[in-house]
């Protein structure tokens, strides 16, 4: 699909992010999250895609971390995709909201057993005196779930961001890149095209 004003960026993502799953040495699905402090300052980290359509783009994680607590005060974010090896990149901007329960507990229950038991076992983003406690802490829930049954903590969900704007990037020679941005347009996605 050729990258142009009129291209519906939710399209052009599904076939630029296929090319990735193809291409991409590592973790094609690996995106940088940006969210805001409370004192108004960018935070960003790297998180996995873990679905999308037309309603956003979802990934997981522990609400009392960093990132949940950012994103419940102030639910707006940023994701960037960048594929070295196909010499593109895919900036998205939007609000969140959380994922429903079916869709937490569905993607929960796909998850490793020591993940979900680690989701669990993991105070995310707060002081660990020792790897040894958190090691412990695993054994511990380890027992207590002996089987493949393990419940989603409450803490643990998912976070959707729909977009708000979309900016597609594709490397060009002598730097002369290829940038369209795209913003809801009352019927659609309208483009422009970006100096590089």
């Amino acid at each position: 699909m050729e990258l142009t004003e009129t291209t519906d960026p939710f399209d052009l993502f599904a076939e630029w992010f296929a090319a990735a799953q193809a291409g991409e040495l590592n973790d094609p699905e690996a995106m940088s999250l940006a969210t805001i402090e409370k004192d108004g300052s960018p935070a960003v980290r790297i998180v996995l895609l873990k679905g999308f359509d037309r309603r956003g783009f979802a990934f997981y994680t522990n609400f009392q971390s960093n990132k949940g607590r950012q994103l419940a005060a102030d639910p707006r974010a940023a994701l960037c995709f960048h594929w070295k090896s196909l010499r593109r990149q895919i900036r998205v901007q939007g609000s969140v909201t959380q994922v429903s329960d079916e869709d937490a507990d569905a993607y929960f229950a796909s998850r490793a057993r020591v993940s979900r038991i680690g989701a669990w076992a993991s105070d995310q983003s707060r002081p660990l005196d020792a790897r040894a406690t958190l090691e412990a802490r695993v054994a511990e829930l380890d027992k207590r779930y002996p089987g493949e049954d393990v419940p989603r903590p409450p803490h643990w969900s998912g976070f959707r961001l729909a977009p708000r704007r979309f900016e597609f990037w594709q490397d060009g020679k002598f730097r002369l890149h290829n940038r369209i941005e795209y913003r809801p347009d009352g019927s659609g996605w309208a483009g422009t095209r970006l100096y590089p």
